[in-house]
């Protein structure tokens, strides 16, 4: 009885492990705080590490081996009592068929993430209210993150994650935070998670798709179908120029993506529409033209 008993636990303990869909590395860097609670920071990392990892956050049924790879780093830059300022960098990678190589997709960051700590708060989420800033901007990421990674797997298979992410906007738009707001010219939450559902903006979450599914895991077997699938992926974003004030989605595209572009194209047998591809690429992405010269 106690080994039947002890087979159904380690049967469940391996289902809710193996369940979870996100391996998240959490930093909480604290170099630019003085003061000398500095565990508080420790205790926070902690809690974020296990809060992002440890919860189900979709009905999907994930293994180990499937979970999206991503990071999330906090710079606290102020702190006064339980009131912290900070930035946060958000990024993920997605594997490519036939290879070791992780892929870039995600790598955002965000200048205005301000929240309220007291050390060892437990860290609840509740879909239907907004109770913290941290909590909030955390759920949201890993849903934005989540969204993006299941759209370079299928057409707009993100959705139903994306859609959680804009609940977790609206939701949180009672805070009055600008962050959370519609202002115009900004690029906030707001904004990312507009973009991201806004039907005349979908090239972007298309481009994705065949970026990755039409092209890079395509390159062990066919490198100049691969080639051109990502070239073809990345002239479509075109389509979407100057349609958002600065061109967020594009943005960040490429501030995951341009080193990526670079490597695919620098060498190796040339595309039908190489001219156009460098051409585009200095108009649509300008801040990268120190990058696009490497290509050939």
């Amino acid at each position: 009885m106690r080994k039947l008993v002890l087979f159904f636990t380690i049967l469940f303990t391996s289902i809710t492990i193996n369940s979870q869909e996100l391996n998240c590395l959490v930093n909480v860097n604290y170099e630019q705080v003085a003061g000398s609670n500095r565990q508080v920071f420790t205790t926070l990392e902690k809690s974020l590490t296990e809060f992002i990892n440890q919860t189900k956050w979709t009905n999907k049924v994930v293994n180990t081996e499937e979970r999206v790879d991503c990071a999330m780093t906090i710079i606290i830059t102020a702190r006064n009592n339980n009131t912290f300022t900070a930035t946060l960098q958000v990024q993920s990678t997605r594997p490519v068929f036939g290879s070791s190589y992780a892929s870039p997709v995600l790598n955002l960051k965000d200048n205005d993430f301000s929240f309220k700590y007291n050390e060892f708060d437990p860290l609840i989420y509740n879909k239907n209210s907004f109770d913290s800033n941290l909590i909030s901007t955390i759920v949201f990421y890993a849903y934005t993150i989540l969204g993006v990674d299941a759209d370079t797997f299928s057409k707009y298979g993100g959705e139903t994650e994306l859609k959680e992410a804009q609940n977790v906007m609206l939701q949180a738009q009672q805070s009055g935070l600008s962050s959370w707001q519609n202002v115009v010219g900004k690029q906030n939450r707001y904004l990312l998670i507009d973009n991201l559902l806004s039907p005349k903006l979908k090239i972007y979450r298309n481009a994705l798709y065949n970026y990755h599914i039409k092209g890079l895991d395509n390159f062990a077997k066919n490198k100049d179908f691969a080639k051109q699938s990502i070239e073809d992926a990345v002239l479509s974003l075109e389509g979407i120029y100057n349609k958002t004030v600065g061109n967020f989605l594009i943005r960040t595209f490429f501030d995951a993506k341009a080193d990526e572009v670079v490597s695919v194209y620098s060498d190796g047998p040339r595309t039908r529409n190489a001219p156009r591809l460098t051409t585009t690429l200095r108009k649509i992405s300008p801040n990268n033209n120190a990058k696009w010269r490497k290509i050939e």
